[in-house]
């Protein structure tokens, strides 16, 4: 029983990781701290903490060589990471972390595209276990949406804190626009980099190493677009305590933590269920801002949060009733050998091997 939690508790660990860099890094990016500078910071540390994990992890496991076609896969894997997060916090900084995680919703529509594309999810609304998913899918966005655009009566009257408003009325609309189509790239790159991380899995099951190279070839791929863009050589500082606050939690629960949880479990549930949480970031920004920052909770939060529990529930049911299907047939397929050959007969063939 443990073991099927699993990939549920640590999605949701990695939905709380992502929602806490959105605001750390929005607020390193307010302080002055250029994106650029804070993708390849954080990349880097998150290389040298996976470096002996990942390999003292997986030491014990047969693997796959290292092959040039891998390190091929391993590198565009780290370029769509690369301009996923380049184009998220460009974005992110353009308008705020609220929309940020708002269009983070158009991650599992896009990836399940993808995935019935590359054939790795069936599409049969004949079934009513792909048809769950389908209708859940558009039940989870029509939730988020819900509960990012939709305010109403507020129900829980707190004061609104100083940092929430502050990111209510944050920018321009011509900076809101650009925001969003920075994002919207992002969505894009997340949704693709999905697909490229299920194939590379089959590949190369071991999830660590990956995720290391990963970081690592993105920390490369950031660095030169640094040293391009970036001339003046103080945006390199990290004595502001917010910007190496913002690199560390990057390093350590995004880059490292996030990405690691959210490999494991695309290896065990595949790219679409993976994706399926990302909703669930609304619900999570609502109440970490309830709970901790003082948020006032509005009618709107509240029927998102609804509607999004009942669009994931029926996602996940579906993706249940799949695995049990697939889960008898491959039992009865491994009893059917048996059930055709007598047993007297097996015995007596293999009598008559020894004997010779």
């Amino acid at each position: 029983m443990e073991s099927e939690a699993a990939p549920y508790i640590g999605m949701l660990m990695a939905e709380c990781c992502q929602v806490g860099l959105m605001i750390i890094s929005k607020q390193a990016m307010s302080a002055g701290m250029s994106t650029f500078v804070f993708v390849c910071y954080s990349n880097a540390f998150a290389s040298l903490i996976l470096l002996p994990f990942s390999f003292f992890f997986h030491r014990s496991e047969q693997r796959p060589q290292l092959t040039f076609s891998l390190l091929g896969w391993f590198f565009l894997l780290a370029l769509s990471g690369c301009l996923a997060q380049l184009f998220g916090y460009t974005g992110i900084n353009y308008s705020s972390p609220t929309l940020g995680t708002a269009m983070l919703n158009l991650v599992p529509g896009l990836t399940f595209l993808l995935a019935i594309i590359f054939r790795m999810e069936k599409l049969n609304i004949r079934k009513i276990s792909c048809l769950a998913k389908l209708v859940g899918a558009m039940v989870l966005i029509a939730g988020a949406f819900v509960a990012t655009l939709y305010e109403g009566p507020p129900l829980l009257n707190r004061p609104v804190s100083l940092h929430t408003h502050q990111l209510s009325i944050i920018g321009e609309h011509t900076r809101w626009i650009l925001g969003g189509s920075f994002l919207a790239v992002d969505c894009v790159m997340a949704s693709s980099w999905a697909i490229i991380q299920a194939i590379i899995l089959k590949k190369y099951p071991a999830e660590l190493i990956v995720v290391f190279f990963y970081c690592f070839f993105i920390t490369l791929q950031s660095g030169i677009v640094t040293v391009i863009l970036e001339r003046n050589l103080s945006a390199w500082s990290l004595k502001s305590t917010m910007r190496l606050l913002a690199v560390l939690y990057s390093a350590v629960f995004g880059s490292a933590l996030q990405v690691g949880l959210c490999s494991w479990c695309l290896r065990k549930k595949g790219p679409v269920f993976v994706c399926m949480f990302k909703p669930l970031g609304i619900a999570i920004a609502a109440v970490a801002g309830v709970v901790f920052f003082g948020d006032t909770l509005y009618l709107g939060s509240l029927l998102g949060i609804i509607i999004i529990v009942l669009g994931f529930y029926s996602v996940m049911w579906g993706k249940a009733k799949e695995e049990k299907k697939i889960n008898d047939s491959q039992f009865g397929s491994l009893q059917s050998p048996t059930q055709k050959v007598p047993l007297l007969a097996n015995h007596a063939k293999e009598t008559v091997n020894f004997a010779a």
